[in-house]
């Protein structure tokens, strides 16, 4: 089979030898043990009739605060070096939250696998809000307290996960907690999010890190048509869902334009902050994006409301897969956009972690994602022969999980999950991945 990786005719091309492998979960979407935490801006949400779409929560999701030890079996037998995980802040605001990091990451070492916990993946706890510049000092607060407890055995850190979407979804469009519609007047929290990064890298570097980076989520934006209107549509969204986020961290400043949006009366002296060096830069992808001229009417899109007085519409890429999402299957779109951002950013640019990559297919016997992965893993190879230099890659997801507005309908996991009695199901990818990780060894 072409997608085997014991397949002679066919070998999954070598990676280098000290390259990292990974998978990634997030705190809210598998921990559960809500009673035991603060509530975040998610369990107020999800609390609202009508904002998820089977009317679940993540009270309970895969019961990971209990089963842990189960779950880190499934990392060892997976074969994978790391595993990305994200800290509540809301369970480390509550007594004894911090303990079951301690044990996880305890459990993490003795079974070899590195620990990469990422500090704010938008469970923010009530009491707090992007929209406040003072939020940005509390995370950096936050982060000294995380950090001073489990340094001493965590070395590679990430501070925020996604800040585009978290911004755009949760602020902007009102799809996501907290669920505002505020359109363009969200990007205070796109601000304060990216001086939050800066201040938590300051707090990490005082705390002893040498090895930080940040989860962005990015891709390549393509114009419907050659048609002025679309290009410059699409120009803009590139502007607004890249650029806006990747700028001020890489090169300390603002795409033109928009930095006099921004609030506070010293953006520049923020910008010094929010561009601290980073040892790495990560990125999440997951397909590209097409966007063309608005269209005047309200459209969903891969599950999003798009409103018609947005100043782009984002269109579907006809002619390829597309996954149970509905997102398109572009594997040849994370080489463009590798060898985008080097050709963009030069020496700005860090090395480059993929964060983030995977696809929503129901089923254990999951050949589609099996052939998903096969191809971005190619897609990445081929930037790393074009000179772009990545450092890892990490799958997207270890586990079927709460997903978000989505509720239990998506399944990201290499494993199932059955959330009735919480058995755990390694898929067909799970053993494939295990198979290449081990012809990569």
């Amino acid at each position: 089979m072409a997608n085997d990786p014991r397949d002679a005719a066919n070998p999954m091309p070598r990676f280098p030898a000290d390259f990292l492998w990974g998978v990634s979960t997030s705190a809210h979407q598998i921990e559960g043990a809500a009673d035991q935490r603060e509530p975040s801006v998610w369990d107020t949400f999800t609390a609202e009739p009508g904002r998820v779409k089977d009317g679940s929560t993540a009270a309970v999701a895969c019961d990971h605060y209990h089963r842990y030890p189960e779950d880190v079996a499934l990392l060892s037998g997976l074969g994978v070096d790391a595993y990305r995980f994200s800290i509540s802040w809301p369970r480390v605001n509550s007594p004894g939250g911090l303990d079951f990091y301690d044990r996880l990451v305890d459990e993490l070492c003795a079974a070899g696998v590195r620990p990469v916990p990422t500090l704010f993946h938008w469970d923010l706890p009530i009491r707090f809000d992007w929209l406040e510049r003072d939020t940005a000092a509390r995370f950096a607060e936050y982060v000294s307290v995380v950090a001073g407890r489990l340094g001493d055995r965590v070395t590679k850190w990430i501070t925020l996960n996604e800040p585009a979407e978290h911004t755009l979804l949760g602020h902007a469009l009102g799809t996501h907690a907290p669920g505002r519609q505020l359109l363009f007047d969200a990007l205070p929290a796109a601000h304060h999010q990216l001086l939050g990064h800066g201040l938590a890298v300051q707090a990490l570097r005082a705390a002893g890190a040498t090895d930080i980076g940040i989860a962005n989520s990015h891709g390549p934006t393509w114009p419907a048509s050659r048609e002025t209107a679309d290009v410059e549509a699409a120009a803009f969204y590139d502007l607004l869902l890249n650029r806006l986020f990747a700028e001020p961290v890489l090169l300390g400043e603002y795409p033109e334009g928009l930095g006099e949006l921004m609030p506070g009366g010293d953006v520049q002296g923020d910008l010094k902050v929010i561009s601290e060096p980073l040892d790495w830069y990560g990125i999440n992808y997951y397909a590209p994006t097409k966007v063309g001229a608005p269209q005047g009417t309200e459209i969903e899109f891969g599950g999003i409301r798009m409103p018609a007085e947005l100043p782009f519409s984002v269109q579907q890429i006809e002619g390829v897969p597309v996954t149970d999402f509905g997102w398109p299957v572009v594997p040849e779109g994370l080489t463009e956009l590798l060898t985008t951002f080097r050709d963009r950013y030069g020496d700005r640019l860090p090395p480059i972690v993929i964060t983030e990559n995977g696809c929503s297919y129901d089923g254990v016997d999951d050949r589609e994602r099996i052939a998903y992965l096969d191809g971005h893993l190619r897609a990445l190879h081929r930037a790393l022969e074009a000179g772009v230099d990545v450092r890892g890659y990490f799958v997207w997801s270890l586990l079927d999980n709460f997903e978000w507005a989505e509720g239990y309908e998506r399944r990201f996991g290499l494993v199932h999950v059955d959330f009735e009695t919480q058995v755990r199901t390694p898929k067909a990818s799970y053993a494939w991945l295990r198979d290449v990780l081990r012809a990569q060894r």
